[in-house]
């Protein structure tokens, strides 16, 4: 007997619950269909609210050639196969996990996404703005699929009902279990109605201790105030930063039982570089050390280099200087603050005059007085080192000898 959460599988745009913003009848999806232009987009949101479902319906809707492809576990020559039929028609290709997506198969990609060949859709539970390559982002409308609410499980729970073999009835309180033990996402709750089914006879009514007695341990993964996965990564992230060695257990523990190692690694990563820095440099290299042992061990075990590695971070001191210098360099340059790169800082003019090179290797601490910024920003400043770490103190201080040699316009409080 095919399952019911199959048999409920929506057909049509309205079948889907929730995400109105998207396929509701002012949906820009909705819209696109309706006006046949198409667009690469990446849905982004927690498990089970639909991503997929969406994009399959998309591809029946628009009537183009659909592709389904794998960034984790599909290779390059499949793309290839796929992306081979742009020479007779347009296709429609819908890509798991992007986040995954390895970069020699997106640098094939990205052509046929700028001639508009290809049409991209991007599935992902992650953040879009940190797991995915800014290439391929920049290419494509980001939309959030949002999380269910207990209305809209609810909702299909009583559709569910209704296409069972058998006439049950269901209490409020076995209606709430089954949500919690869901985790809002549609297809457990009815694989979860239908399991109770089986087990009462016609007439019969659900109670919450049976939903319990099926359920079974339940799962320590986000409820409705934590709307989405990388919000979990996010409490972990802010918890570091904020030196709260207990709370980055609590949320580590939380990530764990969810089980996506290599996705806790990667904002690990981040954190490193972005919230420790320069306050502990070597800290990247222990992230790394630790993502190899957790690749080796899997899940027990590799709980225990995680839980080493994150007390070691949440307790390390900490730096974001590099990390917001160069946003203020960027800021600067999307602003059009900048200027022509400097002669003698210009391979192709340096060629013609070695002599307006002066290498610095051959000066006293390999320093010279040579500054190489644009003069049209010359005294611009991103770099403020803190002086709290034995390593970002020691770099601070040379960086004082630096701009006194080259006649730099001290920042003020620098040595705060």
């Amino acid at each position: 007997m095919e399952p019911l959460a199959s048999r409920l599988r929506p057909k049509s745009f309205d079948d889907v619950y929730g995400q109105d913003h998207l396929i509701g009848p002012d949906g820009v999806l909705k819209k696109m269909i309706e006006k046949k232009k198409w667009l690469s987009f990446i849905l982004y949101g927690p498990p089970g609210t639909g991503k997929t479902t969406i994009a399959q319906l998309f591809g029946e809707l628009s009537h183009l050639d659909t592709y389904f492809f794998n960034a984790s576990t599909d290779n390059k020559a499949k793309l290839k196969d796929i992306l081979d039929m742009t020479a007779y028609h347009d296709v429609l290709i819908i890509i798991d996990e992007i986040h995954r997506m390895k970069t020699d198969i997106q640098d094939y990609l990205l052509p046929f996404l700028e001639s508009g060949k290809a049409i991209m859709i991007g599935l992902t539970t992650l953040n879009p703005y940190q797991s995915i390559n800014m290439a391929i982002r920049s290419r494509c409308h980001l939309y959030e699929v949002k999380s269910l609410t207990d209305d809209d499980i609810k909702k299909a729970l009583m559709n569910g009902l209704r296409h069972l073999e058998i006439d049950i009835k269901i209490t409020d309180d076995a209606l709430q279990a089954i949500i919690r033990a869901s985790n809002h996402e549609i297809r457990s709750a009815l694989n979860l109605l239908e399991s109770a089914s089986f087990i009462l006879d016609d007439g019969g009514t659900l109670t919450s201790n049976i939903v319990r007695k099926l359920a079974g341990k339940p799962q320590l993964s986000l409820d409705d105030k934590e709307d989405h996965y990388f919000e979990m990564l996010s409490a972990l992230q802010k918890s570091i930063r904020g030196s709260d060695v207990d709370a980055s257990l609590h949320y580590l523990a939380r990530l764990i039982t969810l089980g996506d190692l290599e996705v806790i690694l990667r904002r690990l990563i981040v954190i490193a570089y972005e919230d420790i820095g320069l306050a502990n440099p070597t800290m990247g290299q222990k992230v790394m050390a630790v993502y190899e042992a957790v690749k080796i061990l899997g899940l027990p075990e590799a709980r225990i280099p995680l839980s080493v590695l994150v007390v070691d971070m949440a307790l390390s001191p900490k730096s974001n200087t590099a990390y917001t210098a160069l946003n203020k360099a960027l800021e600067d340059f999307q602003n059009g603050i900048t200027g022509e790169i400097p002669k003698h800082v210009d391979n192709k003019y340096i060629r013609l005059h070695p002599e307006v090179y002066h290498y610095p290797h051959d000066d006293k601490g390999s320093i010279n007085a040579q500054k190489y910024l644009p003069n049209e920003i010359i005294n611009r400043r991103y770099y403020v080192p803190k002086f709290e770490s034995a390593y970002e103190s020691a770099l601070g201080e040379r960086k004082k000898i630096i701009d006194k040699l080259k006649g730099y316009i001290p920042k003020e409080k620098t040595d705060k």
